[in-house]
């Protein structure tokens, strides 16, 4: 059997590690071609090195996704190096570090970059890549949303929550503007999940336990549980599936 994603290009942003890491790495298993935009070229080269290593074909770029002219070079990159783009997953977000806090707790700096990042970051990278897909009369574009916003958890992390919302929002919205130029828009919506940036988090031993007492599913999620849902919404197998909001959180949120 050919891998699902064989000599498909994919651009994953944030992949130096958490989430990007997993999905870079899986993506790559799956034979795609892939360019790995991240704030830390560093991270994202320790990625691209480990594929690489492996028989892969994946380059590092560095990219603040809050800034559209680094989307665009974006862009442009994919381009000179591979000639088309099939599959953006919007991957990069701001969590890392930013712990949970009382809903008013939030400061205005706080507030704007987690927007600037989260929502403006994605909405620029699908601005950037999208009118490659239309020349090419097809595409799929994933974004990484959550399931935050569903759950009583939420009002600790505000902020990051109603950000997440907006990105559901914006693929429902991208999936009609885009249909009828073939392209598929879709998000996937994380659980709790085991990676550096929640396990570096304080407090985060009792939110894991909590957590796992609301799912149906009694164990942590780990990054592993994420690649096959991407692959899915990237492969083939998901071409007739748009606007569609993919939950894997154990059960925790039904929607």
């Amino acid at each position: 059997m050919s891998p699902l994603l064989k000599d498909k290009v994919a651009i994953i942003t944030g992949a130096g590690r958490g989430l990007g890491k997993a999905f870079a790495r899986r993506f790559a298993e799956e034979g795609a071609r892939l360019l790995l935009p991240d704030i830390s070229e560093e991270r994202a080269e320790a990625t691209a090195a480990a594929i690489r290593s492996q028989g892969g074909e994946a380059y590092a770029i560095r990219t603040d996704i809050s800034e559209e002219k680094d989307t665009q070079q974006m862009a442009g990159e994919v381009i000179r190096r591979y000639g088309r783009v099939d599959i953006l997953l919007n991957n990069a977000a701001r969590y890392y570090g930013v712990g949970r806090r009382e809903w008013d707790a939030w400061t205005v700096e706080d507030w704007d970059r987690m927007f600037e990042i989260n929502v403006r970051g994605t909405y620029l990278c699908c601005k950037a890549i999208a009118p490659l897909m239309k020349k090419a009369g097809r595409g799929k574009i994933i974004n990484v949303a959550s399931d935050v916003f569903k759950l009583p958890g939420a009002v600790d992390l505000l902020a990051y929550a109603c950000s997440k919302s907006a990105v559901y929002t914006l693929t429902q919205c991208l999936a009609r503007a885009l249909g009828p130029a073939g392209i598929n828009v879709n998000s996937i919506a994380p659980g709790f999940t085991a990676t550096e940036a929640s396990l570096g988090q304080d407090g985060n031993d009792g939110a894991f336990e909590a957590t796992i007492d609301m799912q149906a599913l009694k164990r942590r999620e780990e990054p592993a549980d994420l690649p096959g849902a991407a692959v899915f919404l990237a492969s083939s197998d998901s071409d007739f599936v748009t606007g569609h909001y993919l939950v894997v959180n154990g059960g925790s949120a039904m929607v």
